[in-house]
């Protein structure tokens, strides 16, 4: 339990990140009220809290202003798979720019503390390798990625100049590739793409030669490094990379993935998509040295967590 419990809101809370980070807040004996407009984010994902009496749960869009007194902000809310971001590409960015003012009016008004969910994205297909928080990025500000990418580069900027501006305190953390339980079956992204498509027994597709590297973080790391992040002293604004610095081959993840489930799943190979990055690997010196933060579960572990989840989630049953 927390000594001082804290009025909590997290935007986006009903989805992926959000569902985890309303659970672990509410374990610190926090007041948290959820925010969500459901376009990505799923009832199922907090359903077992709504009993609960330091949780509250609002429909709303952070596109509109939000008037709520609370002592810190964790604002999560944006679509983050490829998928879901370019179904709607205007409204993408519109929550990244839109939404950041809004909870940074909020953060101002009510002297709140605020933390951004940005986003490994914001490197784009990046030059320098691994990524650190100074590398200033290769983005394609025309492509079809763009709409996240440079709406969670605007958020960033927006947060700095409240900062400078208006002194709001905030702090800026850039998630690279997350796995877990509560991601959605359909969001496009490898880990479930290929874990879904492994226990259904249907070919494992993979963009490219299957080359491309990512590292893979587990949700319980992640989170862990999100609340430290907010719980530094005033004036550690980062950005703070939060991630795992293991790097794997994508074919690699896909033959783990067949081997953990027992599938007889086969690898396919389909053309790679514009401006999709050949690598994505953080440098995490920042977080050790600030947060003394690293994560500490072993794919193979958090792969069998999630393959767990989606499992019971395709049978049906409950997945919690």
């Amino acid at each position: 339990m927390s000594l001082v419990t804290k009025r909590v809101l997290v935007t986006g809370g009903s989805g992926f990140l959000g569902s985890h980070l309303c659970e672990t807040l509410i374990a610190a004996g926090h007041d948290v009220l959820c925010v969500d407009n459901f376009f990505t984010g799923r009832k199922e994902n907090i359903a077992h809290l709504l009993p609960h009496p330091r949780f509250e749960l609002l429909r709303h869009d952070i596109t509109f202003p939000l008037f709520v007194e609370v002592d810190e902000i964790y604002n999560l809310a944006c679509p983050a798979s490829p998928v879901h971001y370019q179904f709607d590409p205007v409204q993408t960015t519109k929550v990244s720019v839109i939404g950041a003012i809004n909870m940074l009016g909020l953060a101002k008004r009510v002297k709140a503390r605020v933390l951004q969910a940005s986003t490994s994205e914001i490197y784009g297909d990046p030059e320098v390798h691994p990524q650190r928080e100074d590398y200033r990025g290769s983005v394609n500000t025309l492509g079809p990625r763009a709409c996240y990418d440079e709406g969670k580069r605007c958020a960033e900027t927006l947060f700095f100049d409240y900062h400078r501006q208006h002194g709001v305190d905030i702090k800026v953390i850039r998630i690279f590739n997350t796995y877990g339980p509560r991601m959605h079956p359909d969001d496009g992204r490898v880990v479930s793409n290929f874990i879904v498509q492994a226990l259904r027994g249907e070919d494992i597709t993979l963009y490219g030669e299957g080359t491309q590297t990512r590292a893979f973080c587990y949700v319980d790391d992640l989170i862990r490094g999100i609340v430290t992040m907010m719980g530094t002293e005033k004036g550690v604004t980062g950005p703070v990379n939060l991630g795992n610095p293991e790097e794997l081959p994508i074919r690699a993840l896909a033959e783990r993935v067949i081997a953990l489930t027992g599938s007889k799943s086969r690898i396919v190979f389909r053309p790679l998509p514009q401006d999709d990055p050949l690598q994505r690997c953080p440098d995490i010196t920042l977080a050790r040295r600030l947060l003394n933060w690293e994560p500490s579960v072993a794919l193979d572990q958090g792969l069998g967590k999630t393959i767990a989840y989606f499992d019971n989630l395709l049978r049906g049953q409950p997945a919690g």
